[in-house]
């Protein structure tokens, strides 16, 4: 089985990504992950202000898939997912949400054990999570930015079991992953959840189709995401892109995929801290079909 290590990484997703490893249809491969912020939050002591922004959301790779080609879609289907055992978790004045209510840089150092992150003695049930993960785009993106390409889209939906759909862009998708998260609720609210360093494994798949932005896959749902700086018209892209597979799966008239989509489809927050805000919107597989989210 191919093991990319963590020494292997980038910063960006963009035109010309220089391949570190290649993989062929449908081969399973393990990449080996930095935590966000990488791997210079060792103590409680290193807050936020003191680290190397240069060094920040390292995604290990890319991995250029053989017959991945531009305008069509690579499938990534996640097989699992280890954390280490210790994650921090950082805040300061101006951060997230509610940053203006911040009075100073914060870190926490929360223990991950047994199947639960340990903060400040609450035990909250670990839900490992992949927070950047996306292919090479047509202009360059930084690792920190979610996009049509995925990126740092900060979805607590992509885990183990769960499938991952992306446009190519770049013969050879160029797959990179980092940013792993012990647990993050939906939002991340205060800019970072409990980042982890560990290791992906995920089987990778070229297919025809063509996709406008990344659709995920879970045993029961399709999920489209979408990121925008401006939050309403993500809503408002995901949800029109909700509209038109509900039609085309149902045999409908615009309209009335519209109203069923006021019926069947959630709309949900990914992350809010982000450069581009990411939400996704649900469908559960018996009204739809993932043909219909395809152009």
């Amino acid at each position: 089985m191919m093991v990319i290590p963590r020494d292997k990484h980038v910063y960006s997703f963009g035109p010309n990504m220089k391949e570190v490893a290649r993989a062929k249809p449908g081969e399973i491969v393990i990449f080996q992950t930095l935590d966000a912020l990488g791997g210079q939050v060792k103590s409680e002591e290193d807050t936020i202000e003191k680290i190397d922004f240069s060094r920040v959301n390292p995604a290990t790779g890319p991995l250029y898939v053989e017959g991945a080609k531009r305008g069509g879609i690579l499938r990534v289907d996640i097989l699992d997912i280890k954390v280490e055992g210790k994650g921090a978790v950082v805040t300061a004045p101006g951060a997230g949400v509610l940053g203006k209510k911040v009075e100073r840089p914060q870190t926490r150092i929360c223990e991950v054990k047994d199947g639960f992150v340990i903060f400040k003695g609450i035990k909250i049930p670990a839900m490992p999570m992949i927070g950047v993960i996306g292919v090479a785009y047509d202009e360059e993106v930084p690792t920190g930015t979610p996009g049509k390409h995925g990126g740092n889209m900060d979805t607590n939906l992509i885990r183990k079991g769960t499938t991952i759909y992306f446009p190519v862009f770049v013969d050879g998708a160029y797959l990179a992953i980092g940013d792993l998260h012990a647990v993050m609720g939906d939002g991340e609210v205060c800019v970072s959840a409990c980042e982890v360093s560990g290791e992906v494994t995920v089987r990778v798949t070229p297919m025809e189709g063509k996709l406008e932005w990344p659709l995920l896959e879970t045993e029961d749902s399709f999920y489209l995401l979408v990121s925008d700086e401006n939050l309403d018209k993500a809503i408002e892209e995901a949800v029109s892109l909700g509209v038109e597979a509900l039609r085309k799966s149902n045999d409908l008239s615009w309209d009335e995929a519209y109203m069923l989509a006021s019926l069947v489809m959630d709309v949900e927050i990914s992350q809010l801290v982000d450069p581009r805000k990411t939400v996704r919107v649900r469908i559960p597989k018996g009204y739809v079909r993932l043909e219909s989210f395809l152009t």
